[in-house]
């Protein structure tokens, strides 16, 4: 295996902590790349994800990096050079690069922002996606969202305390609220970060206050969610996994407060005693409380808040309905709503106010 096959199969296999996608999955192309594409993700097929120093001084309890005593790294000039092959054979279409912290925080910004600024110069127009280290400085944020598609910094855990638990040399309103709030500034809209999930041993209502309090200030266009695995040799190592579930709800929490608009203190309901989510489809909970909804005069807000119908959903129901109420569960397949579950929580009253007969 030649020096740059080790680098990539090294620098691809380290950089599957560090989420670009919600729901992603890896693709071995060969020894060496790893791809990691989402057929719903806009902006690219097959991102290639990458560090571009696979080592790090940090120590941060969940991390892998920071366990590599190979000190193997990209220069930006052969990232570049890499990844441009990768785009002409058609293996690539997009980049993600990150980077572990293996000494000063200044000169890896610079080199990541290098490695974009090579290729624009070289012509490549398509998806880039960097990442903003903790303690970056104001400049190279600026130079990384001037060169970059998408920019992002990670939060990891949803509060100083819990990351003080996890990460010694981290200061998190310094060398990560603050930056965010710069990345925000020079990226509005077009900035991501990401939590893990569980490592901190948080509850999800500690998560929601934080998730809650980033879409209100700094508004990034997605918070991404990492369920924690114990990694060997990690102080975390016989800490329990987080069950997959419970990252898988909230994205689906999230949703709900992202694109549904719906309010974080009527979420909270979703919650046991603890503070916990259940494993069970948060909006499934939140319809369970509430009278059933009449698709033929419920506004738009009240028809996405039941189980089985969304935006294109409850856009085509406004759509058809204005032509002809809807008489039956089976006419409602002609706006494209097959789930079962939807019907637990629809009437087909008139307009009128008068019930219609169910032809079920």
């Amino acid at each position: 295996m030649s020096q740059r096959e080790r680098k990539l199969e090294h620098l691809t296999a380290a950089s599957r902590f560090d989420l670009c996608t919600p729901g992603e999955c890896i693709r071995l192309l060969t020894a060496a790349p790893c791809i990691t594409y989402n057929p719903r993700a806009g902006g690219c097929g097959r991102l290639f994800r990458v560090l571009l120093h696979g080592s790090c001084t940090y120590d941060c309890a969940y991390c892998a990096v920071r366990l590599q005593r190979e000190r193997l790294a990209f220069t930006p000039e052969e990232l570049a050079d890499t990844f441009l092959r990768l785009v002409r054979d058609g293996s690539a279409g997009g980049l993600f690069v990150s980077s572990g912290i293996a000494g000063d925080v200044d000169t890896i910004m610079h080199d990541i922002v290098e490695t974009g600024e090579i290729l624009r110069r070289r012509g490549y127009t398509g998806y880039l996606h960097l990442k903003v280290l903790p303690g970056a400085s104001r400049a190279d944020i600026r130079d990384a969202a001037r060169v970059a598609d998408r920019i992002s910094i990670n939060l990891e855990a949803p509060s100083a305390e819990r990351m003080g638990g996890i990460a010694g040399v981290k200061d998190y309103r310094n060398d990560i609220v603050k930056r965010q709030s710069w990345v925000a500034e020079e990226k509005p809209d077009r900035h991501t970060t990401q939590l893990v999930i569980g490592a901190a041993d948080e509850t999800d209502a500690e998560i929601l206050r934080c998730v809650l309090e980033q879409y209100r200030t700094v508004r990034p266009a997605r918070i991404y969610y990492s369920a924690f695995r114990a990694l060997a040799g990690t102080p975390l190592a016989g800490h329990p996994d987080t069950p997959a579930w419970r990252a898988r709800r909230w994205y689906q929490l999230d949703h709900l407060l992202r694109e549904y608009r719906i309010p974080g203190d009527e979420v909270r309901v979703v919650f046991d005693d603890g503070g916990l989510l259940p494993n069970r489809d948060p909006k499934e909970v939140l319809a369970a409380g509430r009278e059933r909804v009449n698709v033929n005069t419920a506004p738009r807000h009240d028809l996405l808040r039941v189980p089985g119908i969304g935006p294109r959903g409850a856009d085509r129901i406004l759509r058809m309905r204005a032509e002809r109420p809807f008489l039956s569960f089976r006419d409602l397949k002609r706006a494209g709503i097959r789930s079962q579950l939807a019907e637990r929580y629809i009437t087909l009253g008139g307009r009128e106010g008068m019930q219609m007969r169910l032809n079920v």
